[in-house]
């Protein structure tokens, strides 16, 4: 496996000076391209997320982390069939579909059905039954573009809950319009949930001009006869793992800056954007960090498991650790693509907004703006700060994120490297400044 130690060179200071030796700021491209080639899709508990935690303990130690190890944890395990769904009355064509994650299949014949759309998960809960019953439900929500990705929530809610309240009023399948932004004619996969108080139905998304061109159909013709297939398959309860590394501190050990990503991606792309470049940046900011020494508190990189099924892994840290958790003095996650970091938000007592603000000073030549005090960390991370973890979010320019999220688009051709770099300059002077002082972000 290649490494580029002798690329390893000074980290950058929140006071440079002339002796300080310039950083190989392409560190972080070359891991992400590293994950994404010799591993590439690496969905939770397959046997590529295990190859996925060899990779990165080999790299941890490779870079010159003090400590690496591995956690397990138990999680349920999902495996993405065959699928598909065509109209069979009266236009006799193919859409582009995606199994959501953790749906059953389909019969084997697959499902027949008339189909019934909606504009939003609101309007299908506000339903008779017997416009339902014994249908393939359609929502068809779309998602706006947006730098701070806000419209995710008001449309992920179709994804994550829709088979519930479909199975409810006796829907054969559900069908979503992708979450996600682009014209490209990619599906866009993401976990779903089931009750155990409702029939499971199967979910799938269609991409976004298909699901355009089913409404027009629909519009034609209301009485559209829909055809799914999905093999998926769920073999049951499997072992995935936490891999985490660490710079030991070197007057305040005890004291832990937690830094991550999440090591999982889903099955259809290679996962460069969500999240093997936020695993590439954190992986090379500790590195980088040790070469101009050891930092005074102890900098923990964590590469979660099992984000995409729910947090499992985060959820499994915080239980292992939930006796140490007094000790760790700060908490941020990279996984929101990797596009520009244009602000820096925290969750941090008021006490400290003032090194929030210094801190904002030294990253304003990266053109990054001070934000808001409501910063929840990172998907994982945010199971931490809700246990009390102060946190810093680094936002990223999310603009085009949605375009390729969960999608087999997802590639490494879609990692910019001059961004990357910037994220990078940003993390290593966010960390640093945090190991490096006496602060109490609790306070």
């Amino acid at each position: 496996m290649k490494i580029w130690l002798t690329m390893l060179v000074a980290a950058v200071s929140l006071n440079l000076t002339a002796n300080d030796l310039e950083l190989d700021h392409s560190l972080a491209y070359k891991l992400t391209e590293s994950l994404t080639v010799e591993v590439g899709a690496r969905i939770a508990g397959s046997s590529a997320d295990e190859r996925a935690v060899v990779w990165a303990e080999k790299n941890f130690a490779a870079l010159g982390y003090d400590k690496v190890w591995r956690e397990p944890f138990k999680m349920p395990f999902w495996q993405r069939g065959a699928a598909s769904l065509t109209v069979s009355a009266p236009f006799q064509q193919s859409f582009v579909v995606s199994a959501l994650g953790g749906s059953i299949a389909t019969p084997a014949l697959g499902i027949d059905s008339n189909v019934i759309m909606f504009a939003s998960l609101a309007e299908l809960k506000k339903a008779d039954p017997s416009q339902v019953k014994g249908k393939i439900v359609f929502i068809n929500k779309s998602m706006q573009k947006d730098k701070e990705g806000n419209f995710y929530s008001e449309v992920v809610g179709a994804r994550s809950q829709g088979a519930i309240e479909a199975a409810k009023l006796g829907a054969k399948a559900i069908i979503i319009r992708s979450v996600g932004t682009s014209l490209n004619r990619f599906a866009h996969t993401g976990i779903m949930r089931y009750s155990d108080k409702v029939a499971r139905i199967p979910a799938a998304a269609i991409s976004v001009p298909d699901a355009i061109q089913l409404e027009k159909m629909l519009a034609l013709q209301p009485n559209l006869t829909l055809r799914l297939t999905m093999q998926n398959k769920l073999p049951g309860t499997v072992t995935s793992h936490n891999v985490i590394a660490e710079i030991t501190g070197r007057t305040k050990p005890e004291e832990i800056v937690l830094i991550s990503a999440h090591l999982d991606s889903w099955d259809q792309g290679t996962g460069a954007l969500d999240d093997a470049a936020g695993v590439g940046l954190v992986m090379a900011v500790g590195a980088l960090i040790k070469q101009q020494g050891q930092p005074e508190r102890t900098i923990r990189v964590v590469l979660f498991g099992n984000e995409e099924g729910g947090l499992l892994g985060a959820k499994a840290y915080a239980a292992k650790h939930a006796n140490n958790l007094h000790n760790h003095v700060f908490a941020s996650e990279s996984d929101f693509g990797a596009d520009r970091i244009w602000r820096l938000d925290s969750g941090v007592g008021k006490n400290s907004l003032a090194f929030i603000a210094e801190l904002q000073k030294k990253l304003a030549h990266l053109d990054i703006s001070l934000g808001n005090n409501d910063a929840y960390g990172g998907p994982d991370v945010s199971v931490l700060k809700a246990l009390g973890v102060p946190v810093v979010t680094l936002l990223q320019d999310g603009t085009d994120y949605f375009d390729y999220h969960h999608t087999a688009n997802d590639t490494f051709d879609k990692v910019n490297p001059d961004a990357l770099e910037q994220n990078l300059s940003a993390w290593l002077i966010t960390t640093k400044a945090v190991a490096n002082s006496d602060i109490d972000l609790r306070k």
